[in-house]
């Protein structure tokens, strides 16, 4: 990624609230590009599904140059939180196309018994998101209970951290990411951050769905008025404070960020 100097300080001053109050969660915040370490902080989520193909250095190239991970720590050093981004070069070329051409790195691990013939099919706009186009994929979010970081807004916050580098690096002109139906069904896509919410399925080659997952996405001038708002901020903050920016390995120190609070998540 390369951000001029202006662009790091406006991303700056508009996170700097929101990492104080992820700090006041108890959550630290670390981002960066090096997806081998994002693959090894990943395998130790046993509860959770393989690493989508899209994100994994096993299966795809991706590096400081199309990509970067946000991943969230507890006080105990323990991750309860990731998400990944990955910017596609779709220049002439539509989302359908693509997905038609690289489904196997979209498609759920183990939710189809044949990848070959599994298709995803359904959103009108998949036909019209083309162009420098970024793959939002594997948010989670560890559930806490009543009163834990997602009621308290961190999942807003966390994909706006992630909303605002990507412009700021790339300036897309779509972003899109695959939710499933249960989480679409209760607005996850508005948590985070997104207007657009397209039912969608994989089908398989006798037309029967494997798996039902809406295509939610924003448009270059989305996601300019989302970025246009105040980010959403934790009720309870009382105290802001500049969030500490520093260089984790692996990325240009101009275009990293890392948290840190000893002290003191669809």
């Amino acid at each position: 990624m390369q951000m001029l100097p202006s662009k790091l300080f406006e991303l700056i001053t508009n996170l700097r609230g929101v990492f104080s109050d992820l700090e006041q969660m108890g959550i630290r915040v670390e981002i960066g590009d090096d997806f081998a370490k994002f693959r090894s902080l990943r395998s130790q989520l046993s509860n959770r599904g393989p690493i989508y193909p899209m994100f994994d250095v096993a299966s795809s190239y991706i590096d400081q140059g199309n990509g970067f991970w946000v991943c969230g720590f507890n006080p105990d050093g323990e991750l309860i939180h990731t998400q990944a981004v990955r910017l596609l070069d779709l220049d002439g070329v539509s989302l359908d196309q693509h997905l038609k051409t690289h489904r196997h790195k979209y498609i759920t691990p183990g939710s189809t018994p044949d990848p070959d013939l599994t298709f995803y099919s359904g959103p009108e706009a998949l036909q019209t998101i083309t162009g420098k186009v970024c793959y939002h994929g594997e948010f989670w979010l560890h559930a806490s209970g009543l009163g834990g970081p997602r009621s308290q807004g961190a999942t807003s916050m966390l994909s706006r951290i992630l909303l605002e580098i990507m412009v700021g690096a790339w300036n897309p002109s779509f972003v899109f990411a695959l939710v499933p139906q249960r989480l679409a069904a209760k607005g996850a896509h508005l948590r985070y951050g997104y207007n657009h919410c397209d039912h969608g399925s994989w089908l398989d080659a006798n037309q029967q769905m494997t798996e039902e997952d809406h295509l939610i996405w924003m448009a270059a001038n989305d996601l300019a008025n989302l970025l246009a708002r105040k980010p959403q901020r934790f009720q309870c903050a009382k105290n802001v404070s500049i969030a500490q920016f520093t260089k984790p390995a692996g990325m240009p120190k101009a275009n990293c960020i890392s948290v840190k609070k000893q002290e003191a998540i669809m």
